[in-house]
């Protein structure tokens, strides 16, 4: 009967029409005002519409009533009301509600236990794991209060606390391994990481020297005879280690046990005996049996490196010891692949490092130039020779990465060696018949002369009034960039490199058409969403950003939804090993760095979007300025997942002098000032239109500190604009209080709009500097200006609506600034209609450049449509960022 007059209801709302479904719920109450299952269907039904208020009220009411969790229905319609509310501990008083009607229903405590761990109740969900293995005893159940325990112990403050929870899963584990209730490496792995945090590395060695079924299980997972070797090692069983090592590798290529076997050989090697020509006769053994297998030939120069360091091979000539030899004995046999030179790239790091260490730098460095030339010139003649294969092409890109590095090792600063023979390697990438083959060697070889192109830039041009000369060079390579795109369209780093220095020289729309093209999605909106997030407010691109930002608000809310989905499966499944991982990575993504800065960028562009109006009020006074509120603690808290090496760099991240990624920011990478400046900023707009003056006047005060103390670490444009919201404030406050020293305030903050306007653009067009000035910083100032004014809108706004006295002069004061910015944005945009192209032609298209002569050339001989796009990027997408500021403008009335 029941189920016959809630199919209307679930029909609707398994059509995802939850207003139908709500509907059907009135229509049902109204015949049967007390039906339960109705009532909580309906709960469920508000909730998704995010009327919570009323879905809270009515799903606690439910809850409270007598019997009511009796029915199948209701637990199901309220469960998954209070899941969607994000309510977990009204679902599992849901839960123990129905286990009062049926105490032994297995489900009702299963559904309790993962309630439990999806919202991190480790003590609730422990207490359910308990009750689950007490009554119906199955092994699982016994690993899931194991693994609840170790989640307890993990989140515990107190060491105390903590301590007592590992004693016991330690406890509950050995006696499930000595029982032979201990059957799979999943289960194993609980135990491990239980013994791990608490230091006990014996006993994971011996858990996993068992016997029996469960060593088999041991031998054939990689990973778990990685660890037991690594431990062995730890434990100081070296001669252990080295069999179990030798064993694995007779099975399989695994780098990380041929590593292992190094350390471990190393380790037992002293003045009378050594496994080391053991260790290396069996290298050759296995790259023989496998076919010239990297890893084991790899591992030769990994084990000479290593006895270099430990001391056991001091060369009397760094020039000709064994370490150098072996590095390009390897790059002769794998240069033919694109995986040889991040292979080998860390030896001829350690080679160097080490040579300095004895004061023979140079010595080392002309062993690996001597070295390469050679190679080098006949890999070039290779490439270059008719019908070129790919190995010949790869050859060359591996040789000329090799090149890039060893000069970077060299210290070299001349930016004419950086560019030495780019004219052959841009004809070679971009103009051959294996380019239009769309060999990858070839995109590989493009990319490598355009990281040189930018190097040479910043070396010849390092000091501000040199900053013409550096764009100049830096359109030069984006034209480069944007033929090999035209090229290899697939090509991800190319786009990478035009995205960062499309914006370097504030072009936003053209940087966002290609970072479009990415493909961008799931965990990559955590980790390259930094590349693009947030630019676009910078540069008057509001709107398009926000979108933006959006897309990346989405995919957090998606996570949180999505991981403790995976957390539940990983515990049905009994993959324990998956749980960890999943907290780790749910943790990461709670408190990313990257979710701060994206959804501090969504708030900025939402302002913008409805600054103009008088609805702003409303929205800054419902805005949630309490979760948005950052301390020490919670700033520490935070995860950087942004992945800053992944621009193809051919020198390590920590070689910071060589560091393009760093080079080419054109401002900071967002931190912890940044989320305080821009989580301040809505708190003082919302404190503002509620009138909450002791609130405010305390959030300026710190908004003050933030200020003074960020140093370099935020872009003067965002200090600007965090000194323009102080500066908003405290006219505030001065027009609130009925102070005639307002105007004092009202004319510093004109005076720091206006400053930060283009000054009369169109008029000096013809300056040499201005086209430096828009690529640098006047887009960048005018987009601080109409943000700050803004929200002087909204104060403008507060004090109408809080009957201000004040409220009419501050109107007239903005109406003041308004009218002088139409004009000066008027002029910047007639200057970007037609005069940006025609400085770009003359300023930036010198066919004069000594450094950059052959791509220059090359450019106007072989890729003029390429020049011609740039060119036009630029000049649109500065145009575009004008006519966005300047319609702004116009619509704040």
């Amino acid at each position: 009967m029941e189920s016959h007059q809630l199919k209307p209801i679930y029909d609707a709302m398994g059509n995802g029409d939850m207003r139908q479904g709500l509907k059907e719920c009135d229509k049902l109450l109204r015949k049967h005002s007390t039906h339960q299952s109705a009532l909580s269907l309906k709960a469920y039904a508000l909730a998704r519409l995010g009327e919570v208020d009323e879905a809270v009220a009515l799903g606690q009411k439910v809850l409270r009533t007598p019997g009511a969790l009796k029915s199948s229905h209701v637990v199901q319609g309220l469960s998954l009301t209070f899941r969607v509310l994000k309510l977990p501990e009204d679902e599992i008083a849901v839960y123990n509600a129905a286990l009062t009607h049926t105490p032994d229903a297995e489900q009702l405590y299963c559904k309790i236990f993962m309630a439990a761990a999806r919202s991190k109740l480790y003590k609730e969900q422990h207490s359910a794991a308990v009750a689950l293995n007490k009554l119906f005893k199955q092994d699982r159940y016994l690993w899931w209060v194991v693994t609840s325990l170790l989640m307890q112990a993990k989140s515990a403050q107190d060491a105390t606390v903590k301590q007592l929870q590992l004693t016991l899963a330690e406890r509950m584990a050995e006696k499930a391994l000595n029982e032979g209730r201990l059957t799979n490496t999943e289960e194993l792995r609980i135990y491990l990481e239980v013994l791990e945090i608490q230091g006990n590395h014996a006993a994971m060695v011996a858990a996993l020297s068992t016997s029996g079924p469960l060593a088999e299980k041991i031998a054939n997972d990689p990973d778990l005879v990685t660890q037991w070797i690594s431990l062995l090692i730890k434990t100081g069983d070296f001669t252990k280690a080295y069999e179990v090592a030798e064993v694995s590798l007779e099975a399989r290529d695994n780098w990380a046990d041929y590593k292992l076997y190094v350390e471990a050989a190393i380790a037992q090697t002293n003045d009378s005996e050594s496994p080391v020509p053991a260790a290396s006769a069996n290298f050759d053994k296995w790259a023989a049996q496998r076919g010239r297998a990297r890893g084991a030939i790899l591992a030769g120069v990994e084990l000479a490196t290593k006895l270099h360091e430990a001391g056991h091979a001091k060369p009397t000539d760094a020039t000709a010891d064994v370490v150098g030899e072996r590095i390009w004995s390897y790059v002769d046999q794998f240069m033919t692949k694109a995986i040889c030179y991040s292979d080998i790239m860390q030896y001829f790091i350690s080679h160097v490092k080490s040579a300095t260490a004895l004061g023979q730098t140079s010595s080392a460095i002309d062993f690996h130039t001597k070295h390469l030339e050679q190679r080098l010139h006949n890999a070039r003649a290779a490439a270059t020779a008719a019908e070129c294969g790919e190995d010949a092409a790869q050859s060359w890109v591996t040789l000329e990465r090799i090149r890039y590095l060893i000069q970077a090792l060299a210290d070299d600063v001349d930016p004419q060696h950086w560019v030495a023979d780019i004219g052959a390697m841009l004809s070679f990438g971009l103009d051959s018949d294996e380019a239009e083959r769309k060999l990858a060697a070839c995109s590989d070889m493009t990319l490598i002369a355009c990281q040189r192109i930018i190097l040479a830039s910043f070396l010849a041009y390092p000091e501000p009034d040199q900053r013409s000369s550096l764009l100049a060079s830096l359109f030069k390579a984006v034209c480069v960039l944007e033929a090999g795109i035209k090229m290899n369209d697939e090509q991800f780093l190319l786009k990478l490199y035009a995205i960062r220095l499309y914006l370097y020289m504030s072009c936003y729309d053209r940087a966002r058409a290609l970072y479009d093209t990415l493909n961008i999605k799931n965990i990559q909106f955590d980790t390259l969403g930094y590349l693009i997030n947030g630019h676009g407010m910078s540069l008057g691109c509001f709107s398009v950003d926000l979108e933006l930002c959006y897309d990346g608000v989405s995919f957090y809310d998606r996570s949180d939804v999505r991981v403790p989905q995976e957390l539940e499966s990983a515990y049905g499944k009994g993959t324990y090993s998956n749980i960890t991982d999943f907290t780790t990575f749910q943790d990461n993504l709670v408190h990313s760095v990257q979710r701060e800065c994206t959804h501090r960028c969504a708030l900025r562009g939402e302002a913008f979007e409805h600054g103009a109006s008088k609805d702003i009020l409303e929205q800054w006074e419902e805005a949630d300025v309490v979760s948005i509120e950052h301390t020490d603690d919670t700033i520490a808290a935070l995860h950087d997942n942004r992945d800053v090496g992944v621009m193809g760099l051919q020198t390590p991240v920590d070689m910071t002098k060589w560091n393009l990624e760093i080079m080419t920011r054109q401002i900071p990478l967002p931190g912890s000032a940044w989320i305080r400046i821009f989580s301040m900023v809505p708190q003082i707009m919302h404190y503002i239109v509620c009138s909450e003056v002791d609130l405010l006047e305390a959030k300026i005060k710190d908004l003050l500190v933030v200020i003074n103390e960020a140093g370099q670490s935020v872009s003067s444009h965002d200090l600007l604009l965090a000194r323009g919201v102080y500066q908003i404030a405290s006219l505030y406050l001065r027009a609130l209080s009925g102070n005639k020293g307002f105007d004092s305030e009202l004319a510093a903050l004109s005076d720091m709009i206006i400053g930060a306007l283009p000054q009369d653009a169109a008029s000096s067009a013809s300056n040499t500097l201005e086209l430096c000035d828009v690529a640098l910083t006047t887009i960048r100032t005018a987009s601080v200006a109409t943000e700050v004014f803004t929200y002087a809108q909204s104060v403008r706004h507060a004090l109408f609506a809080q009957r201000s006295p004040s409220a009419n002069a501050v109107a007239l004061g903005l109406s003041q600034i308004r009218k002088t910015a139409i004009k000066m944005m008027a002029g910047l945009r007639t200057w970007t209609e037609k005069p940006a192209r025609e400085n770009i032609d003359s300023l930036w298209l010198n066919t004069e450049d000594s450094l950059l002569a052959p791509v220059t050339a090359f450019l106007f001989n072989r890729r003029k449509s390429a020049i011609t796009l740039v060119t036009k990027s630029c000049a649109g997408s500065w145009l575009k960022s004008a006519n966005n500021m300047a319609a702004h403008w116009k619509k704040c009335t």
